[in-house]
């Protein structure tokens, strides 16, 4: 593994909307819908939009170890993907300095018709590894994975805990400079992640920035320095972990 150069991330006011009907109609589930999210979803002449996200800023350098935390429904994996280039902003700006490894979504970069092996290559262009350096990845990557001669087989005959195997090893066979988690990937197969602690804490403690989604505060605690609060799509807090989520239980009590 190389060390990684300086990276950056900065978001500039960025909103993301989602458009969920189409028409012009008028009908009882458009208004209750409406009134049910208070102010969260948009009315327009030919469609009803969420706003998943509104006027997010902020931005992070080498070493930081951001915390995303809310209930559910805050944004959190929205903001995530929108970090990792999966979705673009409505509005505003993201930019990222340096190679991403983003560990957020099983299908992202996998085609179910192709083999294990063809999967680990096509993950490699989606996280931009130079062919050459994939290639002499590629027997660590196969042997972390312990898939065997499933490598051989379409991955559409594969268990999700083999999925995350297989997209697990190739996201961590290099060294980003910003890594994006969201905290499924650290309960999916217990039996494989005993065996990938090690690499994974490596792996984080190596990189320039750090982002983890999660629910689990204590975890939030140990791995990360910042914290970013985020409630019905927007900023509540943003600044030093330990007064950002002291502020957050608080209000859950």
């Amino acid at each position: 593994m190389t060390t990684p150069n300086s990276g950056a991330l900065r978001l500039d006011r960025v909103s993301v909307s989602f458009p969920i009907y189409q028409g012009t109609s008028r009908s009882l589930k458009k208004s209750l819908m409406y009134r049910a999210v208070g102010g969260q979803i948009g009315r327009h002449a030919d469609r009803i939009t969420v706003r998943a996200l509104e006027e997010i800023s902020f931005s992070l350098q080498q070493g930081d170890r951001l915390a995303l935390f809310g209930v559910n429904g805050a944004g959190k994996t929205t903001l995530l993907r929108v970090m990792a280039g999966v979705y673009e902003p409505t509005a505003g700006l993201v930019s990222v300095s340096g190679r991403i490894s983003s560990m957020l979504d099983l299908g992202i970069g996998i085609d179910p018709e192709l083999s294990g092996y063809e999967n680990i290559r096509l993950r490699g262009l989606l996280l931009q590894i130079p062919p050459r350096e994939l290639e002499s990845k590629l027997e660590d990557i196969a042997n972390f994975t312990e898939l065997g001669d499933y490598l051989h087989i379409p991955v559409r005959t594969y268990s999700s805990g083999m999925m995350m195997r297989l997209t697990f090893a190739v996201s961590t066979c290099f060294v980003p400079e910003v890594v994006l988690m969201d905290e499924w990937i650290l309960a999916a197969d217990m039996h494989f992640m005993a065996k990938a602690q090690k690499r994974i804490q490596e792996f984080i403690a190596r990189s320039t920035i750090f982002v983890l989604a999660s629910h689990d505060l204590d975890l939030l605690s140990r791995w990360c320095t910042k914290g970013l609060w985020l409630q019905n799509g927007r900023m509540r807090a943003f600044g030093p972990l330990k007064p950002v989520l002291n502020a957050y239980r608080s209000e859950l009590k």
